[in-house]
C-alpha cells in the first residue's frame, strides 16, 4: 500500500478537493477567552474532584459475609498487574498527549480545548459514580479472605458474620469490588479517534476500524488483568466497562458531533466560530455596530470550511436532530 494511498484514508478535512480550506484558532487568540467562556464548567470539574475524594475517604458499607460465602472469595492477595499510578497515566496523560499532537497539525483551539474537557468530565463523572457504587454495594473482593485473616485462621459472631483480624485497610478496600474504575476510562478517546479519522465515512477503510479498536482493546487488557489479579470479579469490570463507555459517549457528544456524522470531525465551537468569522470577512461592519454576525438569513451564503457543513441559510439553528428528522442519519 502506497504513501499517497495511507494518506488518503486517513487525511484531514482541509485535503479533499472541492472544499474550503479550515480555519485556524490559536491559543493565544482565542484560548484565553474560550476558557472564560467555560469557567463554569471548570469549577464544575473541581467540585466533582473534591466529591470524590470525598467517597474515597469515606468507609464503604460493609457487607455480611458469611462463612458459606467463602467459597468465592478465596483466591490469593495480589499486587496489581496495571498499579495505581499508571491508571492516570494511560487514562489521561497519554490522551491529553494526542490531543496535543492534533492541536499542533490544526491548530484549533476548540478542539483542543473541548477534547481535554470533555475528557476530564468522562473521567470524573465515571469515578464518582463508581466509587459511589463502590461505598453503596460493598461487595467483597475476590481476595477477601486473606485481607480479613491474614493467617488464615477465620472467625465469626453470632450471626454467622466475619469478624476480621487484618489490616483496616485492607479490609476497608476489600469491600470495593463492584464496579471496577481501572476499565471504564477509555471510551471517550476511542470516540474522538473513530470522529477524527472519520470512520464511519462509508469507504469500507478497515484500518481506520483498527485504530479506534486500540483503546478499547487496552481498556479490555486492563480489564482482564483485574480479574486475573483476583482484584474484582468478572461482573465487576463488566459493569464498570459498560458505566464508562455510557459517560464517555454522553460527554463526547456534548462537544463533539457523532462520529458518523459528516461533521463529526470538529466540534460544535469550530463551526460556530468558523461561521462568525467568515460573516466578518463578508461584512466586516457587522462586527463593529453589534454584539456579532448580521442577520444571515438575508444574505446569500459562502462556502463553508469544512466537509459536510449545513447549506441552510441559518446555521446557528442547525442540530444533529434536523438531520434525524430529515432522514440524512
Amino acid at each position: 500500500m502506497s504513501f499517497q494511498v495511507m494518506r488518503n484514508m486517513f487525511q484531514g478535512p482541509q485535503a479533499r478537493p472541492g472544499e474550503a480550506e479550515f480555519e485556524v484558532f490559536y491559543m493565544r487568540s482565542h484560548g484565553r477567552q474560550l476558557a472564560r467562556t467555560h469557567m463554569h464548567d471548570w469549577l464544575i470539574l473541581l467540585l466533582l474532584v473534591i466529591i470524590e475524594i470525598g467517597l474515597n475517604i469515606i468507609h464503604p458499607f460493609y457487607r455480611f459475609v458469611g462463612k458459606d460465602m467463602m467459597t468465592d472469595l478465596k483466591y490469593p492477595l495480589k499486587d496489581n498487574t496495571v498499579p495505581l499510578w499508571a491508571v492516570p497515566v494511560y487514562a489521561v496523560l497519554l490522551p491529553i498527549l494526542i490531543f496535543l499532537f492534533i492541536y499542533f497539525k490544526r491548530r484549533d483551539i476548540y478542539d483542543l480545548h473541548h477534547a481535554i474537557l470533555g475528557l476530564l468530565f468522562s473521567i470524573l463523572i465515571t469515578g464518582v459514580l463508581t466509587d459511589a457504587i463502590k461505598d453503596a454495594t460493598g461487595r467483597p473482593r475476590p481476595d477477601f479472605f486473606w485481607r480479613c485473616f491474614p493467617d488464615g485462621i477465620d472467625s465469626y459472631d453470632k450471626w454467622g458474620n466475619v469478624i476480621c483480624h487484618g489490616n483496616n485497610s485492607d479490609i476497608r478496600e476489600g469491600h470495593k469490588s463492584f464496579p471496577s474504575g481501572h476499565s471504564s476510562w477509555l471510551g471517550f478517546l476511542a470516540l474522538y479517534f473513530a470522529g477524527k479519522i472519520k470512520v464511519f465515512d462509508r469507504r469500507g477503510h478497515v484500518a481506520k476500524l483498527c485504530i479506534v479498536f486500540l483503546p478499547l482493546l487496552m481498556a479490555s487488557l486492563v480489564a482482564v488483568s483485574r480479574v486475573d489479579d483476583y482484584w474484582h470479579h468478572w461482573q465487576d469490570v463488566f459493569a464498570g466497562g459498560l458505566l464508562g463507555l455510557i459517560v464517555a459517549t454522553f460527554c463526547y457528544l456534548q462537544f463533539f458531533p457523532a462520529p458518523y456524522h459528516t461533521e463529526g470531525w470538529g466540534p460544535y465551537a469550530y463551526f460556530r466560530a468558523c461561521e462568525e468569522t467568515r460573516s466578518r470577512r463578508v461584512d466586516p461592519s457587522a462586527h463593529a455596530v453589534g454584539l456579532g454576525i448580521q442577520d444571515t438569513n438575508h444574505q446569500p451564503r459562502q462556502d463553508r470550511p469544512g466537509p459536510g457543513m449545513d447549506s441552510s441559510p441559518d446555521y446557528h439553528s442547525y442540530t444533529l436532530g434536523s438531520d434525524v428528522e430529515s432522514g440524512k442519519v
